[in-house]
């Protein structure tokens, strides 16, 4: 168990991508990339309104952004970077690159301490809940929620055996 702890804090440290067949082997498997494999440091979110979505990251990662002006807000979780870029300035900058709001493929991993502790905690915070804590088939336990742009994000545990699987 304690293999598998250490390989899902070094795999999810920050912000992945989900990967919906991902196992504690997997897990293991994947923590560390070959010497010269490009390593995800940052996602970055474009929207209309970097403000509200600031706020809402915010209280959610209970941390406070970093912020360049009013295009640009990032938080720092770990070893990764979600950043928040105004969708008027990604346009002067790579004009047709990104939409804003338009995510229905991504989602983004936070690896917490208690999923149920956050789930009191968000409750009231959090408009749009996907699914309540729930043990998954590949060994986490998990909430999922949208942000007020309507990514989903994921807060989740490596979940603890069960007795009959000690």
């Amino acid at each position: 168990m304690k293999r598998y702890l250490v390989s899902a804090a070094f795999l999810t440290i920050g912000l992945i991508i989900a990967i919906p067949t991902l196992t504690p082997r997997s897990i293991a498997s994947a923590a560390v990339p070959p010497r010269d494999a490009p390593v995800l440091i940052n996602t970055c979110l474009i929207t209309k309104d970097v403000d509200r979505l600031a706020a809402f990251y915010e209280q959610a990662l209970l941390t406070q952004p970093h912020r360049d002006g009013d295009s640009y807000a990032e938080f720092r979780t770990g070893t990764a970077v979600l950043a928040l870029f105004a969708a008027d300035a990604q346009e002067r900058y790579i004009p047709g690159s990104a939409q804003p709001g338009q995510n229905h493929s991504a989602i983004l991993e936070f690896q917490v301490r208690d999923v149920d502790q956050e789930y009191a905690r968000l409750r009231g915070h959090v408009k749009t809940w996907v699914k309540g804590p729930t043990t998954q088939p590949w060994g986490t336990r998990s909430i999922y929620f949208r942000d007020p742009d309507g990514n989903l994000v994921d807060f989740f545990m490596v979940a603890k055996p069960s007795k009959a699987a000690r």
